[in-house]
């Protein structure tokens, strides 16, 4: 067996990036931006400011927003008084709309009945005002105009402001524009419709419309109802004689109507607020205790209990809280006085055992020095007695460190070591293994110091775990220890080649008792609980230890370490997923089809006119995120399923999981 040791290449996840470097924008193969970059679709800068103005405009929104999804009565009161609202607006919509028709109609029929009797009064007057026989054009005109000047007096003085009176001529010359005769300082140009002006004009019947009413004397117009109809006066010329009703007492009216909707629509609003607010208070306050409750029980006061008041579905709810807060302090009892019962029995069976295995020891060890002299077959029980009874150490000690990670008593002994040193030790002490399957390890990253605090003792045995199973699980082929410092964190990666990992043992990899094949025996003794104990060293670290592997492509795992003690790891400086995967290859080979695609569609030039030009050098295809668990550190997993028609070292997909199937970035974000 030979140690060898290699330097990061270009791109090489053991970079400080932990990400490999690539042609292009940041590592990208095609050149484009890298993702959350600061450039539009097309190129301009603006990203940076687009992002810093919505951060402006969302920052005083979010105390507003938080307290909106936070507050559930805040809704209810919010969405009772949006609902009110709306059904008061069509309320007084409906309200207004009736009495806006009712008052007009009233408004129009009486005005109509009025208009009726000064129109038969004015036909009455025509007819019993005898004409003056023998006048010249000039007199006649003026008579008439007189005429309607008396009419019109006498037809508005029974008003009383209620309405008052236009008569025009039908000619619409400057002559006859002379005899426009109105009441009340009307202005009968502008206050009357000219399309009014021409219904009457062309028919005998009353015509009515509804219009502003302005006035002479500088008077704020007015809306108004406007009934005109063709007359004859004495003279027998035709005229236009018009009843103009104001409506001011109606939209005074309408205004008090408005105004009193408006103002009960408020108090409404406001009641129901109130009345939606304490009623959801009622319901609310014992869904927040009940909260609160809840979550002193899940910190582990397991005392608490709500105050149960009245006999409603609410104290309903809160007893029946009660009684399973009351069953679950018993269960959680049961189960501590029973976990805390088996630790004691393995803890007290593993120190009671030692003394008999002491003494077996030393009778094994007497029978194994004197193996000479005995017979082959009992030679041979005699080593395996001997290998048997080093098994069985380890068992105890495995088991009684077992006992202290479940007991909680487990203490770390952090300092600043050099995680190459303990690798050395680790490659030293695996040298015989090694030896006899035909395995060479070798190194990666050793070139620059690896230092974090971290307990040597703890660190050297998860290495050696995990050194060991690669090994024995090689199957003859080279093992790769992989060392890299990036940022807050320091991780340490063995890969071999041999069997791999098949789809569903992910998340019993590190399970104790559990073995990928059962059926293969254990050449190197091992008890089951090397890897349950590595991860528990891990997780008291507050790292990581998580595995990768693809069926007949060989498995990696990847232990990742704070470089200051109770620091919180973000990420991890090596890819869980090696390089030299099968989907990686295949993503290089797709890459590399592309662009000698992308070659082979330039078109050819003269040889005279090509020229040699330089062929930058290939890096490799950057690596896969891989997934990093969060909610059990040290416990994930990454499986690649190998298609069946396959014959190579690789696998097809992949699927990565951890022991309770969660999952995270290597940036430390949720994954999917």
């Amino acid at each position: 067996m030979s140690t060898g040791s290699t330097a990061p290449k270009p791109g090489d996840p053991g970079d400080r990036t932990g990400r490999a470097a690539g042609p292009g924008w940041g590592g990208s193969r095609s050149g484009r931006p890298p993702r959350g970059g600061r450039f539009f679709r097309d190129g301009t800068p603006g990203g940076p400011v687009l992002r810093l103005f919505a951060r402006w405009v969302r920052r005083p929104l979010l105390p507003a927003v938080r307290l909106w999804r936070r507050n559930i009565q805040l809704r209810i009161v919010a969405g009772t008084l949006l609902m009110s609202l709306g059904v008061v607006l069509l309320l007084g919509l409906v309200v207004i709309g009736q009495v806006r028709n009712g008052l007009l109609d009233a408004k129009e029929r009486a005005a109509q009945s009025q208009a009726a009797g000064g129109f038969s009064a004015a036909q009455d007057r025509a007819a019993t005002t005898p004409s003056a026989p023998g006048q010249q054009d000039g007199a006649r005109a003026g008579a008439s105009v007189n005429w309607r000047s008396t009419l019109v007096e006498q037809l508005a003085s029974g008003g009383q402001s209620a309405f008052n009176v236009v008569a025009l001529s039908l000619d619409t010359s400057e002559a006859a524009s002379r005899g426009a005769r109105a009441s009340g300082e009307v202005d009968p140009t502008t206050s009357i419709p000219v399309k009014l002006r021409h219904s009457v004009a062309q028919g005998t019947d009353t015509v009515q419309q509804f219009t502003r009413i302005h006035y002479t004397s500088g008077k704020a117009s007015e809306a108004g109802l406007v009934i005109g109809k063709r007359l004859n006066d004495a003279e027998g010329t035709q005229y236009e004689l018009y009843y103009l009703f104001p409506l001011t007492q109606e939209e005074d009216s309408l205004t008090l109507v408005k105004g009193t909707l408006a103002t009960a629509g408020l108090f409404v609003m406001v009641l129901l607020g109130a009345i939606a607010w304490l009623m959801v208070r009622q319901v609310v306050t014992p869904v927040r205790m009940a909260a609160g409750i809840a979550e002193r029980l899940s910190a582990g006061r397991l005392q608490e209990r709500m105050k149960v008041t009245g006999e409603d579905d609410i104290a309903r709810l809160g007893e029946a809280f009660n009684k399973m807060a009351q069953n679950l302090q018993l269960k959680i009892q049961q189960l501590e006085e029973l976990s805390r019962m088996q630790r004691r029995f393995v803890s007290d069976v593993s120190h009671e055992l030692r003394t008999p295995l002491t003494t077996v020891r030393m009778a094994a060890d007497v029978i194994h020095e004197a193996r000479v002299d005995f017979d082959p077959i009992t030679a041979r029980s005699a080593e395996l007695l001997g290998d048997q009874l080093d098994r069985f150490e380890s068992l105890l000690s495995d088991l009684l460190e077992i006992s202290r990670f479940d007991a909680g008593a487990a203490a770390l002994e952090a300092e600043p070591i050099d995680l190459r040193q303990v690798v050395r030790r680790v490659i030293g002490g695996a040298e015989p293994l090694a030896e006899r399957k035909g395995t060479r390890i070798v190194v990666v990253g050793d070139k620059q110091p690896v230092v974090a605090e971290a307990d040597a003792r703890r660190v050297e045995r998860v290495l050696r775990n995990l050194v060991v199973n690669a090994v024995e699980h090689g199957e003859g082929r080279d093992v790769v220890v992989k060392l890299a410092a990036a940022g807050g964190a320091v991780a340490v990666a063995v890969r071999d080649y041999g069997v791999g990992l098949k789809p569903g043992e992910a998340t019993r990899v590190f399970n104790r008792f559990w073995r990928a094949d059962p059926a293969r025996a254990r050449t190197t003794g091992g008890t089951g609980l090397g890897l349950s104990i590595a991860v528990e060293d891990a997780r008291l670290h507050g790292g990581w230890l998580q595995a990768w592997g693809e069926p007949g492509g060989g498995s990696q795992f990847r232990l990742t370490l704070p470089r200051t003690a109770d620091e919180p790891l973000r990420g991890s400086p090596i890819p869980l997923e090696p390089e030299d995967s099968r989907r990686n290859r295949e993503q290089a080979a797709a890459g590399r089809a592309q662009d000698n695609a992308r070659l082979a569609a330039v078109p050819a030039q003269p040889v005279g006119d090509r020229q040699q030009l330089p062929v930058p050098p290939r890096l490799p295809a950057p690596p896969r995120a891989t997934a990093d668990p969060t909610a059990l550190p040290g416990s994930g997993a990454r499986v690649v399923a190998r298609a069946a028609a396959e014959n190579d070292g690789g696998g097809a997909g992949s699927a990565t999981a951890d022991a309770h199937g969660n999952a995270e970035r290597e940036d430390g974000t949720r994954g999917r």
